[in-house]
């Protein structure tokens, strides 16, 4: 495209202006209304392309009109998933920051819809028992939308790795939620079963119990865990699952899906990273180090 500069006018001009000023930036009321690119105007095209990293000008040359475009995207305007090229702009920045915040972690929010971006977006579905197919239609919109709770307002910068949770902070946790364990296989059970022999260790008057399945959840119950060893089930829906990867981001996104569970007593499939069969190399310390970082994680999730 041609740059358009000061002294065109006409309805690119107006077009310029509308988006400008949606952005906050301060256009004179005659120069809008002449439709004129004019003093205003190149004095806020200025602060934009500057706020920017485009070079220094006053110009809307290629770079400015297709940043513009990019910022003019509201979260919700459109789909979002990965292509070639990829979606860019402030609707994806701002989806990123909210993942990040809610500890499905897509990297520094860069505004460009990528490969992290998708595995985050699908981790998130995974947790709110919806599709996970890396795309956000309207259902992936209104389960981050219910969450404005827990992100707005926050910094987008994170997440950040948590230190472990402390002895005299667990047990008050312990001693004040009452949750449910169970598992699906042997090697989860094995897991499940040291996370309630540390939780009985930390208090004797803990609230976590190991029970034999679902059909054994208590009156009172604020959760249940369930763990596997196995990979949830392709196009498996309306099963909110975790996956256990990343301790550093896993507090928080245990949290986020407790806090979104549309069920009065949320159940929470833990997918652990051991794969699908025993095979020798699963040994009696892996469990007790995932047993040790899946119990403290729960109690952080719940103390904050």
């Amino acid at each position: 495209m041609d740059p358009i500069r000061e002294g065109a006018a006409g309805a690119a001009v107006e077009d310029i202006q509308e988006r400008l000023g949606k952005l906050g930036y301060e256009i004179d009321a005659a120069e809008i209304a002449a439709q004129t690119f004019g003093r205003s105007t190149a004095t806020a095209v200025a602060k934009f392309r500057l706020d920017h990293d485009i070079a220094l000008g006053a110009d809307v040359d290629m770079a400015t009109w297709t940043a513009l475009v990019d910022e003019g995207y509201q979260w919700g305007d459109r789909t979002l998933y990965l292509r070639l090229p990829n979606f860019h702009g402030n609707d994806v920045r701002f989806l990123q920051s909210c993942l990040n915040i809610l500890g499905f972690s897509c990297g520094e929010p860069d505004g460009f819809y990528g490969v992290y971006t998708e595995a985050a977006v699908k981790q998130f579905q995974e947790s709110q028992g919806i599709l996970a197919d890396g795309m956000c239609f309207p259902d992936t919109v209104d389960a981050i939308d219910r969450l404005r709770h827990v992100w707005g307002g926050k910094p987008a910068a994170g997440p950040h790795p948590m230190g472990g949770m402390g002895f005299a902070r667990a047990a008050s946790v312990l001693e004040n939620v009452q949750i449910s364990i169970t598992a699906e296989d042997p090697i989860s059970r094995n897991v499940a079963g040291r996370i309630w022999n540390l939780a009985s260790a930390t208090t004797d008057q803990s609230g976590l119990e190991l029970i034999e399945d679902t059909r054994h959840m208590r009156h009172g119950d604020q959760a249940l865990f369930v763990l596997s060893a196995a990979p949830l089930p392709d196009r498996s829906s309306n099963v909110a699952n975790v996956v256990i990867e990343d301790f550093g981001t896993l507090p928080q996104r245990l949290r986020t899906t407790i806090e979104s569970s549309r069920n009065k007593v949320p159940i929470i499939r833990l997918e652990l990273p051991v794969g699908l069969e025993y095979d020798g190399s699963f040994t009696t310390g892996d469990a007790q180090t995932l047993a040790v970082m899946l119990l403290d994680a729960i109690c952080t999730a719940y103390d904050a």
